[in-house]
């Protein structure tokens, strides 16, 4: 048999890893979700679309979209689809912003009021390209989506501001019933995770919340490798700085161009999260695999 010299052979090998398809790792069964269909579903597609909105439930893949959806709720992201930041996980696209619309906050609440939206969640792309870092607008949302509908009640999503404060004490000052801002990952991950934020920064962000009065709430994602102790860890961080509510959730690759899943963690280590997070002092800590920030929102208020 012909046999390819020694050399060839090496660069045919690496020919071939440079050229085979990069394949996501396979799912367990219990990350499996339906697809969204149904009347209910239309309906808010419809309403988004006509209304030029954007929403984290489609430029951020989430799982949950059909069940949500389905339900007639949806979570708003305000100021664009385009992230001034490139964090590993996200799929929502990086790149420069458009200008800022003006309009957004009465379109926003006027889509609120047309859905008959109870709970609403509002979360925004960093905007590090403008000097609020889209503060002003985040407020203007607030208080229109309060005008138009004063019974609905809010949860808001925030960046960190880069750490400007007064831009913060914007979102203080409007007082949403709920403000969250995500931890999103392990102190020693941080870095690789989310470039350009940092782990201090954002339990500063979430402190200053908590000492302005507000009902605060934090997110972090399982699966990047992170091990059980760090998790814990982050944990005992959050109740620190006095974080009411805690969301934990499987992070799922958006493309092959995300970090890849280290780990699909299984429904009894949420639930053992969950029992801990309890035990620590939060009000309420919801923990699964397709648990995502907005996830049963409502549910959160007291």
């Amino acid at each position: 048999m012909f046999q390819l010299p020694l050399v060839r052979k090496k660069q045919q090998v690496i020919l071939e890893k440079l050229t085979k398809k990069k394949e996501f790792t396979k799912k367990p069964k219990w990350l499996k979700v339906k697809l969204p269909t149904g009347k209910a579903y239309a309906n808010v597609r419809k309403i988004v679309s006509e209304h030029q909105l954007h929403t984290i439930c489609s430029s951020g893949n989430c799982p949950n979209m059909g069940e949500c959806w389905g339900a007639g709720t949806a979570t708003f992201m305000i100021l664009g689809n385009i992230c001034t930041r490139s964090c590993g996980f996200c799929a929502v696209k990086t790149g420069r912003p458009l200008p800022v619309d003006l309009e957004e906050p009465i379109r926003v609440a006027n889509s609120v009021k047309l859905m008959n939206v109870k709970h609403c969640v509002i979360t925004s792309v960093d905007r590090d390209d403008l000097k609020d870092g889209g503060s002003i607008i985040w407020a203007e949302t607030v208080n229109a989506v309060r005008e138009i509908s004063p019974t609905t009640t809010l949860e808001t999503l925030i960046p960190d501001f880069k750490g400007e404060w007064g831009n913060l004490q914007r979102i203080i000052d409007v007082a949403p019933e709920i403000v969250s801002h995500n931890l999103e990952t392990v102190r020693r991950l941080t870095k690789g995770v989310r470039i350009q934020a940092k782990y201090d920064r954002s339990l500063e962000t979430l402190k200053r919340l908590k000492d302005g009065g507000m009902k605060t709430k934090s997110g972090i994602m399982l699966g990047l490798g992170e091990l059980e102790n760090e998790v814990i860890e982050s944990m005992n961080d959050l109740r620190s700085v006095g974080c009411d509510i805690l969301t934990l959730g499987q992070y799922l690759q958006p493309t092959t161009k995300h970090l890849e899943v280290k780990e699909f963690v299984n429904p009894l280590q949420f639930k053992k999260y969950k029992e801990i997070g309890l035990e620590l002092g939060f009000r309420f800590v919801e923990s699964g695999p397709l648990v995502r920030s907005s996830y049963h929102a409502e549910k959160h208020l007291f």
